[in-house]
């Protein structure tokens, strides 16, 4: 898989959030540690959403070990990765907010697996009439541009957090702000993408999205309560 330009950006992806991550959290040596259980974590919740929404499509195909090995999703690896943090933090003593930090962490390492998933032709959108922002895949068929709205939403992502990291009130709250707006964004957005739905119309990867909307609200309603942000 790293022989590929995808499997390339996903380590680079990796390699750039590790230096980030080890940039900004120099004071305790459990963050490394915390980092690290994250990242696993967060490839098995990657898995376990692909497995959920559409991996079950791969078995008839004759290069189904090849799909099932090799698929997974951002949004399970948002929720896998925050499990795995609060478990891992629980057993380390670690009482620290790192939100702040997994908001610029998360999306730099998304944007470049999303760099590779638009050389490498996976996670379309929906066929589309040809129109200026169409991109065509590998048929020539023209196709709503899903891949490059999600890179534009994370480079908006790291704008905002960047601006907004200093705020005394947003202390640990960035990452709860990143999953409710990806969250949002990608519940709307899987209308245009060539996902399979399971229910309601909706796809596994929609359940997922409201997952990380819920996660992410309840969060911050504990963490703004905990810090005196909410009036009682």
């Amino acid at each position: 898989m790293t022989n590929s330009p995808y499997g390339l950006l996903l380590l680079a992806g990796i390699v750039v959030s590790l230096f980030t991550w080890t940039r900004m959290a120099r004071k305790d040596e459990r963050l490394i540690l915390i980092y690290a259980v994250a990242l696993m974590s967060a490839f098995v919740g990657a898995k376990v959403v692909y497995l959920f929404a559409e991996g079950w499509r791969d078995w008839p195909l004759p290069d189904r070990w090849l799909r099932l090995a090799t698929g997974k999703s951002v949004l399970g690896a948002l929720l896998g990765g925050y499990v795995g943090v609060e478990l891992v933090k629980k057993a380390t003593g670690y009482r620290e907010a790192t939100g702040n930090l997994f908001a610029f962490v998360a999306p730099i390492g998304i944007l470049f697996g999303r760099v590779g998933c638009l050389l490498h032709g996976c996670c379309l959108g929906r066929e589309c009439v040809p129109a200026w922002y169409a991109l065509r895949d590998f048929s020539g068929t023209p196709r709503w541009p899903a891949v490059p709205l999600e890179i534009g939403f994370n480079v908006a992502a790291l704008v905002a957090f960047f601006f907004l990291r200093k705020r005394p009130r947003l202390d640990g709250q960035l990452f709860h702000l990143y999953l409710i707006g990806y969250g949002v964004f990608r519940f709307v957005h899987e209308f245009q993408r060539a996902t399979p739905t399971l229910v309601a119309g909706l796809s596994g990867y929609q359940i997922a999205a409201l997952g990380c909307v819920v996660l992410g609200v309840w969060r911050a309603w504990v963490r703004a309560k905990a810090g005196g942000f909410l009036c009682s």
